[in-house]
This record gives C-alpha cells, structure tokens and sequence, in this order.
C-alpha cells in the first residue's frame, strides 16, 4: 500500500514544482520548502520584517531540492490578522499563492494533542501535496478580494467598531452611576446636571466620580463626533460617485426596512465583489446553514453552522426583525407568522433565523438579477434618497 501510494505521486504531473507553506507569526515566520514526489522539508525562519529574503530563499530551495530555477512555485499560508497583502505580494513575484481558511484545516481528535509551528507547518506542506495532486476539496480557499474592494470596506467596518466602542462607554457611565444608586439615561444633558445629582442616601455625587463620568462623555462625544464625519462621507460618495457598488446600495436601499448601514455592509461584504451561483452558497456565506449530525443511531441538529461572515450574519437577523414590520404583507413574514409566530421564544428565534437566511438570498436575487421579493413594498423616492425608515 505505501509503495503504491509512492509511485502514484511520483507519477503525477508537476512533480518539478517547489512547494512552500508560510507559518505565520508576530515576529517570525516558519517556512517550509518541499517539492510533490515527498522530499525532506527544507525549513527556514525569517523575521516578521525580513519578508523581502523569500525569493532569496525560493532560490535556494530550489538549488537544494535539485529543481531548475525556473520551477513553478505554488505557496499556501492561513488567512488571519496579516490580511492579502502578502498573497498578493508572492502573486507578484511569480508564485501561486493559495489563502486557506484556518478552521478547514485537519486536526488531530484527541483531547489532547501536541501542537507547535513545526507541526502547523508540516502539515499545511501535507496539505498543500495532496491539493496539488488533485484533492480538491482537502481544505477551503478563501476568496480574495481586489485591493479596491478590500478598501471599499474600511469605512463601514470602523464605522460598526465605533458605534460598538460608544455604546462600550456609555454603559460603563450607566454602571458606575449605579454604583452609588444613581438610575440616570446617558444623553449630552447628563454632564450638565451631574452637581445636582444625588445618590441613595441624598448626598452628592462625588467629585471624583463626577470627573469621571465627564471624561468618559468626552471620549463619547469624540466618537460622535467621528461617527457623523463618516456618515457624511458615505451619504456623499452615495449622491456623487456612479460605480457599480453604489449603484447596489442605491437599490437596497429602495426596500422598506432596508437603512444604509445594511446596504453598505451587505454590498461591500458580499454583492459588491462576489460571484454566487446558487442559493445555497449565499446561505453557506453567511453561516444560517444547519449542521446535522447522524451517525449510526444518532440524528441530532448541532445549530447553524456560524461559518462565514459575521457581521453579515448579525446584520441579516437584525434587519429580519425589522423585515417583519416593515415588510408585514411580504411573502416572507407571512411565512414567518404562519410557521413561527405563535410558538414560543424558542420557537420564534429559530423561525427569525431562517427568514434572515431567505431574506438574504432574496436581497441576492434582486440584485443579481432584478427579482423583487415576493410582497415587498418600495419606499417613497424622498426616503430612499435620504436613507428612508427601517434601518
């Protein structure tokens, strides 16, 4: 059987081509050189910094595992914190590059098992011979954007990390208030009033409380302050700018219960920039996809798989519950109201999961090929314009 296996590999095509996996880290990358007939791993490390030495050391690889200097060169590495930049950068140079998804990669089952960048690396080389040598479906492959594209989704992604890192401070304002009985809302009129304030026994707030409560509020209103210049920027690149990503916002945000924020996100985190051929690789994307699990006497469903985009998949059930008011004669929320309406929470969260699925491929449809949502109601030009009700 090993021997089979041997000459099988020996024999398929391409056996000329350099392999490299890239291990990567804070401060340095472990690299691992091999070629798809099996041969010992070359292993170098470089520094995070030192990334401009890989071709120096492709060369070197190539000398030392008697390949010609023109070989072919196909690389892999996880996708992560460091983005595309280095996929791009090693597409560049001549290589091909694969990005693949850290949680498709084999592991070993048992509770407890070794774990080492030397190991990672052996095994993404594995891998990466038996992708080459036609398994296909041995791990997944991300989808790499276009610089522009990658771009396109900064503003919205650090509008989304500043509404969070306010409504972060305010709730911590809430909490210390709290701490001395004091049940107040968090507005621009609350540092106004903080000397006339009293906690539970009737005493003043405390001065050093009161400072405190006061920097926090500036903190909030600078990000305030920065959150209005980045929707200002947004509503103005949507009356000015005519490229086909605007042109997608333009028309979700025709729908009834469709705002800007989830036209941005969904357009530049999934429409803009991605090519789906059928429903079911949207739904797979944004992880509403259930997860069974039989095995001989066992059939039990494990939940939606969670797999994919995050922020689409929180935004999709979010605007699923606004679908539902403003939307309420859609085909949709009368599918909804007949199957899940009168059950109970459990019940009912189940039912808004699946129609944040649907709804999702139906936004797909109309924006692809100019299917309305069965029901749906359009909103007046003036609201659309000015991104309408029903964020």
């Amino acid at each position: 059987m090993t021997a089979t296996t041997q000459r099988e590999e020996s024999s398929a095509p391409g056996g000329d081509r350099l392999l490299m996996a890239i291990e990567l880290g804070r401060r340095y990358w472990k690299i691992g050189f091999t070629t798809q007939q099996g041969q010992c791993i070359r292993r170098r490390t470089l520094p995070a910094d030192g990334w401009e030495r890989l071709p120096e050391e492709m060369a070197a690889a190539k000398k030392r595992l008697d390949l010609p200097a023109d070989a072919a060169v196909t690389s892999c590495y996880e996708a992560g914190r460091d983005g595309f930049w280095i996929h791009r950068y090693l597409v560049g140079a001549g290589v091909d590059n694969l990005v693949v998804d850290s949680s498709s990669i084999e592991v070993n089952r048992r509770a407890r098992r070794a774990k080492t960048d030397a190991i990672d690396l052996t095994k993404l080389l594995s891998m990466l011979r038996r992708h080459v040598g036609g398994e296909k479906k041995v791990w997944r492959v991300v989808h790499i954007p276009s610089a522009q594209d990658e771009e396109r989704r900064h503003p919205h992604r650090e509008l989304w990390a500043l509404k969070r890192d306010r409504t972060r401070l305010t709730n911590r304002m809430t909490g210390v208030l709290a701490t001395v009985g004091v049940y107040v809302t968090v507005d621009a009129k609350l540092v106004h009033r903080l000397d006339r304030l009293r906690q539970w026994n009737g005493q003043p707030i405390p001065e050093t409380l009161q400072a405190r409560v006061a920097r926090e509020w500036e903190k909030v209103a600078l990000f305030t302050t920065q959150i209005q210049a980045l929707e200002r920027a947004r509503r103005l690149e949507l009356r000015q700018k005519a490229d086909a990503a605007v042109a997608q916002v333009r028309q979700l945000l025709q729908l009834r219960g469709i705002g800007h924020q989830t036209a941005w996100l969904f357009v530049t985190e999934l429409f803009a920039w991605r090519q789906f051929r059928n429903r079911r690789e949207v739904g797979g994307l944004t992880g509403m996809v259930g997860t069974p699990y039989r095995s001989g006497l066992l059939n039990r469903e494990q939940g939606i798989s969670k797999a994919g985009n995050k922020r689409v998949r929180a935004m999709a059930i979010q605007i699923a519950w606004g679908w539902l008011l403003h939307q309420p004669h859609s085909a949709l929320t009368q599918w909804y109201t007949r199957r899940f309406a009168c059950g109970g929470p459990v019940a009912r969260k189940i039912g808004i999961v699946a129609v944040a699925r649907r709804l999702v491929i139906d936004l797909w449809r109309y924006l692809d090929a100019g299917v309305i949502p069965d029901g749906a109601v359009f909103k007046d030009p003036a609201l659309a314009t000015n991104g309408g009700a029903g964020e």
